[in-house]
């Protein structure tokens, strides 16, 4: 189905089944232990033997020798991995670096080697045996250190540029000019990469967990040298991903090699801190901020440029381009550079570019707003826009930011918040709002499904689609059920394999809107096969309550499968409307701190998101996207960020010990209003993505009600107590 006109009444605007507040279907499964991870298939195939990963000691130079004789003879060691007996090896698409590296190294913890032994033990131990004799390169680790050296990214982030920046700033009554930095962050998701992989003949199985399965299909083959048809990825669960499972990692690949020399099933799974240096994580970000307006508010010039820092093949992360878009300015500069690192490898984490960069671009606006004496909410809402800056006559399909600023405002009680930085106590704490706004771009992405009639009347749904903890499976299901005319008990989704129809996979906030679509398409089809096998006009009929209606005629929808099932299979494909219209989600994020006056210590006390964000499909389910994503917020804010050995090249605190993160103490009473909001530019579902939406602006939000609460502006996440002391008000 092409997707090429507005979408207009359809099956979905009953919203019987979608758009009500409806449970995880796959959540007593997983609550109770019986949802199996990739490391937990343990009746997938038999005689299954564990790996271990050796990764690199060093994070620049080359192997110059391997000595294997002592693990080898190590107590129940079946084989071991490494370049030299791997055969030849390819690089995905995806990947900046190769998965198992030699004799070159191009980053800390890159594998070396795989130890495959009868125990998980046995192979932990007989990893500490392997002896790896390395010669050092000099590299370099410093973001500050290489900026300058920053090239643009014309395929990922061109230059934008519109108008005469620099003339009008020069001339702008009111000027601003500030740089902020943002750390290296890790995913820190709960289950880490795992992969259990076994052969049969050529063909290769792997059960992993994995965000992107045909993307992966095809990395793995293009590593292994092998045909597509020839992989098979299975991953039903995933125990969260937050773009960090995207692609294939090392652990896929060791897996396969190991279960090819040691010709039985084997299982990788990386230990923790294999995850923070061995697969890839948020790259930090030096942003420079300049704005221009007139002694009324109103934006004329407006400058974002960042830069960061990734391998030789990586990416940039494209922190500035939310400038493109947010606010009006008749004059623009909007730029990214890459600068080489030989840090392990910076890819997308939740909201790439939006999330690190509206930590910078909602402080200035905040900083700016106090500039000309306005309320940020206010300066925010003067400087709103209804069409693209750039292409102004590209208009946004929809843009509420400005409701979601008021309604945020009045449910928060903004008109209490003293504008007077440290001006409020409560005792010992000092009382601070902020407030940011937040925008994520609607994508769109291919998606196909398969939809069968069972001979009982239950309706099942298969697709590559995956499930990261999002309840991927339950929007589906109410898809289907809405779209069919039965309950949601009468449908089973089946998820996660590429065998599969695929799908647009879980990531950029594309997956709920993208995948339903896909259903929906496929769905239309099924439809037609009924009433075609039911003698009907499908135009007329309706499917409610298990049953197909046209006029005065009711039939049973099982009747159509009594000689056998009926099968239909769709893709959604979308056309040229996302080139007619932006289309964006807006948010507005309001943030109450309390900062004790003597140590600095910051406590959350209220948090409020306002999305606007098309047709919500499950608001029980988006709710909790967009707490979980504001409370990755707070822990960008105040205490995620990954230490650099700027001599060594890792990430120091490698671990949940080390690297914090938010913990139910740190969180308080969360609020989250969808608008009422549907569409029809985006899909015939009318909705959008809203999980990487609630992430973005809350960092700056925290960061602006701590400068409310203190007087501390910090441009340098994470706050941290070192950045507030010096500037906290003087004890009373």
């Amino acid at each position: 189905m092409k997707f090429d006109t507005p979408a207009t009444t359809n099956p979905i605007d009953q919203l019987k089944v979608i758009g009500k507040p409806t449970d995880r279907i796959e959540g007593k499964l997983k609550t109770c232990g019986q949802a199996p991870y990739a490391y937990e298939q343990h009746e997938a195939v038999a005689d299954q033997a564990y790996g271990f990963m050796v990764g690199s000691a060093i994070a620049k130079g080359r192997i110059s020798h391997i000595d294997l004789a002592d693990a080898k003879a190590a107590p129940g060691v079946l084989a071991i991995v490494t370049a030299d007996n791997a055969g030849k090896l390819g690089k995905g698409q995806y990947n900046a670096a190769h998965l198992l590296a030699g004799p070159e190294i191009q980053h800390y913890h890159q594998a070396v080697a795989l130890v495959v032994a009868e125990t998980f033990e046995q192979a932990r131990a007989a990893a500490q045996l392997v002896k790896v004799d390395y010669v050092a390169s000099k590299g370099e680790f410093d973001l500050a250190s290489v900026r300058d050296q920053g090239v643009e990214q014309k395929e990922e982030m061109p230059d934008v540029t519109h108008g005469d920046f620099a003339t009008a700033f020069a001339g702008a009554p009111v000027q601003f000019d500030q740089t902020y930095t943002t750390p290296d962050q890790s995913h820190a998701m709960m289950e880490p990469h795992t992969t259990l992989a076994a052969w049969k003949g050529d063909q290769l199985t792997l059960w992993t967990s994995n965000q992107m399965i045909a993307w992966s299909v095809g990395d793995i083959a293009e590593t292994l040298g092998l045909p597509k048809e020839k992989v098979r990825l299975i991953s039903p669960y995933i125990g969260g991903g937050f773009g960090g499972k995207l692609f294939i990692r090392a652990d896929a690949i060791l897996a396969a090699l190991g279960a090819r020399m040691a010709g039985r099933p084997v299982k990788v799974a990386l230990a923790r801190p294999q995850v923070a240096n061995n697969t890839t994580h948020r790259p930090a970000t030096i942003q420079r901020i300049r704005m221009g307006a007139t002694a009324d508010g109103k934006l004329t010039a407006i400058a974002h440029e960042g830069w960061s820092g990734n391998l030789a093949e990586g990416k940039v992360e494209v922190a500035a381009q939310p400038s493109q878009l947010l606010y009006a300015a008749q004059n623009r500069l909007v730029t990214m550079r890459l600068s080489p690192l030989d840090l392990p490898e910076g890819n997308s984490m939740r909201a790439p570019g939006e999330a690190p960069g509206l930590m910078a671009l909602e402080i200035a606006m905040d900083e700016m707003a106090e500039q000309l004496k306005l309320d940020p909410v206010q300066f925010r809402i003067v400087n709103d826009t209804q069409v693209d800056p750039v292409k102004t006559e590209r208009p946004f399909s929809q843009r509420r930011l400005i409701e979601c600023l008021q309604t945020g405002a009045e449910k928060f009680g903004w008109d209490k918040r003293n504008a007077k930085p440290g001006s409020r106590r409560e005792g010992r704490w000092l009382i601070g709002m902020g407030v940011g706004a937040a925008i994520r771009n609607n994508l769109l992405m291919k998606s196909g499904a398969r939809v069968r009639l069972e001979r009982d009347g239950k309706i099942t749904v298969e697709t590559d689609m995956t499930d990261i903890g999002t309840g991927s499976y339950t929007i589906i299901a109410q898809t289907a059920a809405e779209m069919m005319g039965v309950g949601i008990d009468d449908v089973v989704v089946r998820l996660g394999d590429s065998n599969f129809p695929v799908s647009a996979g879980s990531g950029g906030q594309f997956g709920g809107n993208c995948s339903t679509a896909g259903v929906y398409a496929a769905c239309v089809k099924l439809r037609e096969a009924i009433a075609g096998k039911l003698g009907l006009a499908v135009d007329q009929a309706e499917f409610v309550d298990g049953q197909v209606r046209v006029g005065g005629k009711t039939v049973a929808l099982r009747e159509a499968a009594k000689n056998g099932e009926v099968v239909a299979e769709d893709s959604i494909e979308f056309a040229d409307l996302e080139k007619q219209y932006q289309q964006s989600t807006f948010g507005a994020h309001f943030v109450e701190v309390a900062v004790d006056a003597a140590t600095g210590e910051v406590r959350v006390r209220r948090m409020l998101a306002v999305c606007a964000a098309g047709r919500i499909l499950n608001p029980k389910a988006a709710r909790s996207q967009v707490i979980g994503a504001m409370t990755m917020g707070v822990g960008a804010a105040l205490m995620e960020e990954l230490a650099v050995d700027k001599k060594l090249g890792f990430f120091v605190n490698h671990d949940l010990a080390g690297y914090e993160v938010p913990v139910h103490a740190d969180i308080p009473h969360q609020e989250v209003i969808f608008l009422d909001e549907t569409d029809p530019i985006s899909s015939p579902m009318k909705a959008k993505g809203v999980g990487e939406l609630g992430i973005c602006g809350v960092s700056a939000a925290l960061a602006n009600a701590i400068y409310n609460a203190t007087g501390a502006r910090v441009r340098e996440y994470p706050i941290t107590l070192d950045k507030i002391l010096d500037s906290l008000p003087a004890m009373i």
